[in-house]
């Protein structure tokens, strides 16, 4: 389809590009019959302005408030996301958009909603978050709502919310690919145990959601007969994980593979390595340290969502919106990506 320009709107109507720019604009002095005449035109060829053009013409910065968990040593997956946001803003230029990082500990829902407080008073044109909080962010949403600012959800989605966005894994789905790899290979006598590195689980949607889609694969599909064991480790700290760990394997000597249902997974797999259990071990995320492990053959598999291209994803769909008031696709699931050691020569 022809894209119709304001010049062609001009000629139609037998007047000057101003003059349509003038009617368009609603600014300066036009004579009622030409007006009608051009907005006549305007609604016969389904004029769309250009509002991409406009926002260069502007030269408008777009100031993008984006709350993530502050990655580090113990929360390496989280270091990637700056990584693809900085990439989109690369690739947006020469528009100019200015990026205000928040960062909170994960799990920390004091911290969270002081990001939060922050983000609404500095005056931002769309936010960009990991509602990894559903409580907390929840509320957070209702205020954005209340200032009409959008807002796109990464990693995690969270129901009854106005978001224009997600992207991200399908975290029930992706519970179902970790059950059907532990069930290929695990003895249908053996329990299967479900570690957690998370303070409030019950407030941590995208863990649930990998949970329920865990549990879900034995209740319909799978062929493991075992005990499903699941266990709430608050810290990651390793001597509590370890003996933690210890109480666990104590009570429950029949456990033939472990699920680490965040990116946390070289955690339990330290420990595996160091009480030398011959178990399946199946977590989350190609991060440095699960590497490692992979490569010593303790991690069997590792389940990922690619999280540079998911900021980068996000930063460009918010950017359409703010720009277009466009938004392609409402829920962008990331594609799961099944890692073992045969496949990782190729990341």
């Amino acid at each position: 389809m022809k894209h119709i320009r304001i010049k062609d709107i001009a000629e139609k109507a037998n007047v000057s590009i101003g003059t349509v720019d003038r009617v368009l604009h609603n600014r300066g002095e036009v004579a009622e019959k030409t007006r009608e005449k051009v907005l006549a035109i305007v609604k016969e060829m389904n004029y769309q302005p250009n509002i991409v053009a406009q926002a260069l013409t502007t030269r408008k910065t777009y100031k993008i408030s984006v709350l993530i968990p502050r990655g580090g040593n113990d929360n390496i997956y989280w270091l990637a996301h700056p990584k693809g946001i900085e990439k989109a803003v690369h690739e947006l230029q020469p528009f100019s958009v200015e990026i205000d990082y928040r960062f909170f500990e994960l799990h920390n829902e004091r911290e969270f909603q002081k990001r939060t407080e922050e983000i609404l008073n500095n005056a931002s044109d769309g936010v960009i978050l990991a509602p990894i909080l559903k409580k907390e962010t929840i509320q957070f949403c209702k205020k954005l709502d209340n200032r009409e600012i959008p807002y796109v959800f990464i990693d995690t989605f969270i129901d009854n919310t106005k978001c224009i966005s997600f992207i991200g894994e399908d975290a029930f789905q992706g519970g179902r690919v970790a059950a059907s790899l532990i069930d290929f290979g695990v003895s249908p006598e053996k329990d299967i145990l479900i570690v957690n590195l998370a303070k409030d689980l019950e407030n941590t949607h995208h863990l649930n959601r990998r949970n329920q889609g865990f549990l879900s694969y034995f209740l319909d599909t799978g062929k493991n007969n075992g005990m499903k064991i699941t266990v709430e480790i608050p810290v990651t700290n390793q001597n509590v994980v370890d003996e933690k760990m210890d109480q666990i394997i104590k009570q429950n000597p029949n456990i033939g593979a472990i699920l680490v249902s965040s990116a946390k997974t070289h955690v339990i797999a330290s420990y595996i390595e160091k009480r030398k259990l011959e178990t399946i071990l199946v977590g989350y995320e190609l991060t440095r340290k699960n590497v490692d492990y992979m490569k010593k053959g303790i991690i069997h598999f590792l389940i990922g969502q690619k999280p540079m291209e998911q900021s980068e994803k996000a930063v460009k769909r918010l950017f359409e919106y703010l720009t277009a008031h466009n938004i392609t696709m409402k829920h962008e699931f990331q594609p799961v990506e099944i890692i073992n050691t045969e496949t990782l020569v190729m990341y």
